[in-house]
């Protein structure tokens, strides 16, 4: 590969230095592929990035939809309401969404 870079552009003469260092990163990325590191028993804990609490609302919507909102953030009365109006609207009007 390095020698074929180097016959890309005649004339142009190749840094010994240059090929030396780009074959040791390739040879040192090769020997880090084929060594993956070991997995940790405790792996993952302690680390601050503990599972989030997925929180749940299931809404009936008119002509008897059923909505089902998660979230990881938590569900107001409020939010549900605008949500379940919102999609009752779409639901109701003539123009459906052309993806679904």
């Amino acid at each position: 590969m390095l020698a074929a870079a180097g016959a890309l552009s005649p004339g142009y003469r190749r840094n010994p230095a240059t090929v030396r260092a780009t074959r040791d990163a390739m040879l040192r990325e090769y020997a880090r592929a084929q060594t993956p590191q070991e997995a940790r028993e405790d792996a993952g804990t302690g680390d601050g990035l503990e599972e989030p609490e997925i929180h749940r609302a299931e809404i009936e919507l008119p002509d008897g939809g059923h909505l089902v909102l998660t979230d990881i953030e938590d569900i107001t009365p409020e939010r549900a309401e605008r949500t379940a109006a919102r999609i009752a609207r779409i639901l109701q009007s003539k123009e459906r969404d052309r993806q679904s």
